[in-house]
């Protein structure tokens, strides 16, 4: 019996297979998985449909599964939550999808000039952005730059405690806390810190019992996950200071446009996430995190990480070429502090071409533009009977809402209006369960007035079909 070939799936020819698990010194492929349980493994041989052997017949295939999602193009969107929904101008595709830059890897620090010069256009619009002296390529994503941020505070302190705040986004959390638990060089203690149920805004009290004599750094979302601007963040900042600790600062950059600079309110260090520049949701995919730094030896000594920078040649014109190679994993390997990778240098071409585009002028018309659209939502949504915000403290994008007197749980409610084409709030009642049935909604200059409205109109008529508990 003869097996079948799929021929978009790679496949190797029996002699070349034979010698290469002869070299290996094994009798089957399936021992290459040995390390992983036998109780993770697929057992028993997949059910496969039969293969499409040409290119037009699998694409049409693919598209008619790929037509089943349901998303931003399909339904209104006001879920965030770390991943807002922002438009990307179409240059921003256009450029990015030019061959030199969709298909070109790394590569090294003698080609590909024309990719050099524009990772480096990031680099510097970044830094002014940040107004911070120094910024190097982007990282996979905010979550695990911030990560790293962690651990170079604990190596130029000397101490081993991060202070996070309670309403941190809990999925950065999570990758941080995996991250600091997983290397064996340096541990790292995070201690989570009360936020005010009133405002939202951090309690500078359990922060200052926690801070001591081990605290390597202060952290603080600005805005914060659950959407108050911190306007208490210059205060912790000094806090931090005076207890001889870093402060760090992750930072929306598109709200930056209406919002201080970090660096300006007393930050070390500002990291975050660069999807908000232009770049798609991509089903998770699309982000690049940053760190920004100020231009003294004890930051740029701990950067782990590659920049490129420009150099004069010898004909009077300039070069681009890599710093800091040879204290990077790419130059030393797993004597590094850090390990670094590529996966994310075109979506820092891609954030470069948005920040271009823009300008000063346009990043505060954004920026004001979210601000007005999540303003007018959230007062719209909390004038329904059995809604309420959460919290009084400013906000950007992002707002809480309770539905605790609807009768309703966010699951049905969010269930209910994903039948009218309306992706709902995130949850936020398993992570944060002190408050309630509540829900975390985002307005962006995606979101159009005639959006919320209809939002608006949608869940009242849902809150009055469950009942109302006074």
């Amino acid at each position: 019996m003869s097996k079948t070939v799929y021929p978009y799936i790679p496949n190797s020819a029996a002699g070349p297979k034979a010698e290469m698990l002869k070299v290996l010194n094994i009798q089957d492929e399936m021992e290459l998985y040995r390390d992983i349980p036998a109780a993770l493994r697929f057992q028993g041989e997949m059910d496969l449909p039969k293969p499409l052997k040409d290119e037009y017949s699998i694409r049409a295939h693919v598209e008619k599964l790929m037509g089943q999602n349901a998303c931003a193009k399909t339904h209104s969107y006001f879920i965030g939550a770390g991943c807002q929904h922002h438009y990307t101008p179409a240059v921003c595709d256009e450029v990015i999808g030019r061959g030199e830059f969709l298909t070109a890897y790394g590569g090294i620090g003698m080609a590909d000039h024309g990719k050099w010069q524009a990772i480096w256009e990031y680099q510097a619009q970044m830094s002014e952005l940040l107004d911070m002296d120094f910024i190097g390529f982007p990282q996979y994503d905010g979550a695990w730059s911030l990560a790293h941020v962690m651990r170079i505070c604990a190596r130029i302190t000397d101490r081993s405690q991060v202070l996070v705040p309670k309403s941190m986004n809990p999925m950065i959390l999570q990758i941080c806390q995996n991250y600091v638990d997983g290397v064996h060089k340096k541990a790292v203690d995070i201690i989570e810190v009360e936020y005010q149920r009133e405002s939202g805004l951090l309690d500078l009290g359990d922060l200052v019992s926690k801070l001591g004599s081990d605290t390597a750094c202060v952290i603080v979302e600005n805005p914060s996950f659950l959407g108050s601007v911190e306007s208490q963040a210059e205060e912790i900042g000094r806090l931090a200071k005076q207890a001889g600790a870093e402060f760090v600062v992750y930072a929306d950059p598109l709200s930056l446009g209406v919002m201080e600079a970090p660096a300006n309110y007393g930050a070390d260090i500002t990291v975050g996430d660069i999807h908000n520049l232009g770049l798609h949701m991509g089903a998770g995919g699309c982000h690049g995190g940053f760190i920004g730094l100020k231009a003294e030896e004890k930051y740029l000594s701990n950067y782990k990480d590659l920049a490129i920078s420009v150099y004069p040649t010898i004909t009077g014109k300039y070069g681009f070429i890599w710093w800091n190679f040879e204290a990077s994993s790419y130059g030393i390997r797993d004597e590094a502090n850090e390990f670094t990778g590529t996966a994310s240098n075109l979506w820092g071409i891609s954030a470069g071409v948005y920040l271009c585009m823009m300008g000063p002028k346009g990043m505060e018309e954004i920026g004001a533009l979210n601000m007005k659209r999540a303003q007018y939502a959230a007062k719209k949504l909390a004038e329904i009977e059995g809604v309420s915000q959460v919290f009084t403290a400013p906000f950007y994008n992002e707002f809480a809402l309770n539905f605790d007197r609807s009768g309703k749980t966010v699951a049905e409610i969010n269930a209910a209006l994903l039948t009218k084409n309306i992706f709902g709030g995130f949850d936020l009642s398993r992570q944060f369960p002190e408050l309630g049935q509540s829900a975390l909604y985002c307005a962006t200059e995606t979101n159009t007035k005639e959006d919320i409205d209809r939002l608006a109109l949608v869940l009242g008529q849902i809150l009055q079909q469950g009942g109302m508990n006074k």
